[in-house]
């Protein structure tokens, strides 16, 4: 994937206010009676401003005792080994310095930020750092980049949708310049991925089995036919419900893969089903308190 000029800048607030923190790269508000710590990653193309618009759940959810930490590292599909050390190294730094106990973390993302939120999950608990996540969840996330490098080429030949072609042919070109193709690159992509569900590998998956992971989609078939051209097989729901099944074969007793109905709707009322308001409010929070 592309080296983009995302730096850690020094993680100094540059504004405080009460119990709100706003940071270089991201806004921290914490709870008065903290219950748990929720640390979010955007979409793909989008910032805080854009989380914040589109995650409704968010709204006074530190009345619930829920502490809220979010990112505005985007731009990324996968996270390099030293990526992971620098955004773990960041999540630690922003936590001390703000006295924010660690005791009870959660890590999310909508799109590509669940990706990221997934393998920064995985590397956290494979490593022992002294955040150690007891959950993680992703919002209709193409974690299989294999299966988004062939959903992409799919959608461009299909040419139903422009923004669909178009996307597709960033993505193919992002990954034949990063990774390769994957019928001669696979071993880079089953390092890349959270998860591959042709070779149903478990290397980055392996490190969830212990904690609290949920996959939310809306695999709104008759909207994906209609408006996109897709079928079951093409959808991240297809993939999302494999890397479920794979971390309960490996022994979880705490993994949930949500099917939503009639939750894709973006805060401009339009009807999406790829969505942040999948997720329901007192559900989530019910989920994270210990």
């Amino acid at each position: 994937m592309i080296v983009l000029s995302v730096i850690f800048l020094s993680c100094t607030a540059k504004k405080v206010e009460g119990q709100f923190i706003k940071g270089d790269h991201y806004e921290l508000k914490k709870s008065e009676n903290q219950k748990a710590v929720l640390v979010l990653f955007p979409c793909f193309p989008c910032d805080i401003e854009h989380t914040k618009m589109e995650a409704g759940f968010l709204k006074d959810i530190e009345k619930d005792g829920i502490t809220t930490l979010l990112l505005d590292y985007n731009q990324k599909l996968f996270l390099t080994e030293a990526e992971k050390e620098e955004y773990s190294e960041t999540l630690l730094s922003i936590l001390d310095q703000h006295n924010v106990d660690k005791k009870n973390v959660f890590i999310g993302g909508f799109s590509g930020g669940g990706n990221i939120a997934f393998l920064l999950s995985g590397y956290l608990i494979k490593n022992n750092n002294s955040v150690q996540p007891k959950g993680m969840f992703v919002i209709d996330s193409p974690i299989d980049l294999e299966q988004l490098y062939y959903n992409a080429q799919k959608d461009i030949s299909a040419n139903i949708d422009a923004d669909a072609a178009e996307e597709g042919k960033f993505l193919v070109e992002l990954f034949e310049k990063e990774l390769g193709k994957p019928s001669e690159n696979q071993g880079k992509y089953k390092t890349a991925s959270p998860y591959l569900i042709l070779s149903n590998s478990i290397e980055n998956i392996q490190y969830l089995k212990g904690i609290k992971t949920r996959f939310y989609c809306e695999p709104d078939l008759e909207w994906q036919q209609q408006n996109k051209g897709r079928k079951w097989e093409d959808l991240n729901a297809f993939v999302l419900k494999k890397a479920n099944k794979s971390l309960l074969n490996l022994g979880s007793q705490k993994s949930e893969y949500i099917e939503t109905k009639n939750r894709g709707i973006r805060a401009n009322g339009k009807k999406h089903p790829h969505s942040w308001n999948l997720v329901e409010r007192g559900e989530l929070v019910r989920w994270m308190l210990p």
